[in-house]
């Protein structure tokens, strides 16, 4: 979440103009450097040359990130230079000094307008970033003996959330983590993720296994749906499990995507059996299979979302997921360490595969660690001041 919303900073600084976010640093420099610019020219070029046309410019460059003051002084100062008989700056006539003065004006209404909109969109985008976190707060980097790190992208870039969702929570004798897709994307789908992440951390808490997990997901969407007719609520989600006493993984589908076991090089997708999305109401009628993985040393767990294997190329191509991931990890085998970079990684390499990627997207590696490294982890950190 805090990689994505860095990257959502980056996109609006270069595309402020048409966001209507407040402007970057560097779009304070070019009024006042026109200005002296201006000044210096008409020091050392002939009083015949006209630089009255330029300074027109000043006072609407100011108004796109300056406040009103500030705007109206460098307007002042445009408006001075154009009356003063000594300076010489070219000739205008009385029209076009009134015309520069009538633009000075319209710019210091132009930068109050702007000034309030910003302040109201700083306000707007601050309380919306807040209940945005709460839903999918940042994961820790360690929850229990696993190590985790993930990458999200939402589809609508003005968004922190959007329809997928995910969670790593300690539950009694093992780690338990979610990731899921809901029906549609954007704003529309944040309730429903509410409802599900809400619901599964109750139940990581009370079900004895995943199937029990997933039928409370499942009975939350049905709930939630039962007041309208029209309502087609469901979602696809895989759970899994880190048991302590086990070096293993046990993991459910609900119509997910299975996940990716890296051993090394080799990337092998899970033979879950692929159980009805959440949602349908069959969940506690046929709850879906479960399978156990025995995991070895350094073995690393990639749960996603369709977003990344259905993204395409230009011919319409899907993203070959697994193989450009073990050309990826072949080149560089010390990446596994990395599970924050390794998403990174893989998230540049999908958007240069695809260009523009139009689904929200979720990758999260799961790095479980033997019970003497977690512990020894564990102490290191509790020495730390």
């Amino acid at each position: 979440m805090i990689r994505a919303a860095a990257r959502r900073r980056d996109a609006e600084e270069r595309d402020w103009l048409l966001r209507g976010t407040p402007p970057p640093p560097w779009v304070r420099w070019p009024p006042p450097l026109l200005l002296v610019a201006i000044i210096l020219i008409q020091l050392i070029t002939p009083k015949t040359v006209d630089l009255s046309f330029l300074v027109a410019a000043v006072p609407p460059l100011a108004a796109l990130s300056y406040g009103p003051a500030a705007t109206a002084l460098l307007g002042g100062v445009v408006v001075a230079l154009l009356t003063l008989p000594d300076f010489g700056l070219g000739r205008p006539g009385n029209s076009d000094a009134l015309t520069i003065t009538f633009i000075a004006l319209l710019s210091i209404l132009f930068a109050w307008v702007r000034s309030r909109r910003e302040a109201q969109l700083v306000t707007v985008r601050t309380v919306a970033e807040a209940a945005q976190f709460a839903v999918l707060p940042p994961l820790p980097e360690r929850v229990g003996r696993v190590r985790c790190a993930g990458l999200y992208q939402a589809a609508e870039h003005e968004s922190l959330v959007g329809g997928d969702f995910f969670d790593v929570r300690r539950g009694p004798g093992a780690v338990r983590a979610l990731v899921g897709d809901v029906q549609g994307h954007g704003l529309t789908a944040v309730g429903t993720v509410a409802a599900l992440l809400g619901a599964f951390r109750e139940a990581v808490l009370d079900q004895p296994d995943l199937q029990g997990v997933a039928g409370r997901l499942d009975r939350r969407l049905v709930v939630d749906s039962a007041d309208d007719e029209h309502a087609e609520l469901f979602a696809t989600a895989v759970l899994l499990e880190f048991p302590d006493d086990c070096a293993c993984v046990r993991v459910v589908s609900c119509g997910h995507p299975a996940p990716l076991l890296l051993r090394g090089p080799e990337v092998t997708e899970l033979a879950v059996a692929a159980g009805p999305p959440l949602g349908l109401g069959i969940a506690g009628l046929a709850p879906p299979e479960q399978l156990t993985v025995p995991l070895l040393a350094g073995d690393r767990l990639l749960g996603l979302t369709d977003g990344v294997s259905e993204a395409r190329d230009v011919s319409g191509a899907f993203y070959p997921l697994a193989e450009r991931l073990s050309e990826l990890i072949k080149s560089e085998p010390e990446i596994l360490d990395d599970p924050a970079e390794l998403t990174e990684r893989m998230w540049a390499d999908v958007v240069r595969y695809a260009g523009t990627v139009r689904d929200d997207v979720t990758m999260m590696v799961f790095a479980p660690e033997a019970e003497a490294e977690a512990e020894t982890a564990a102490g290191g950190e509790a020495r730390e001041p």
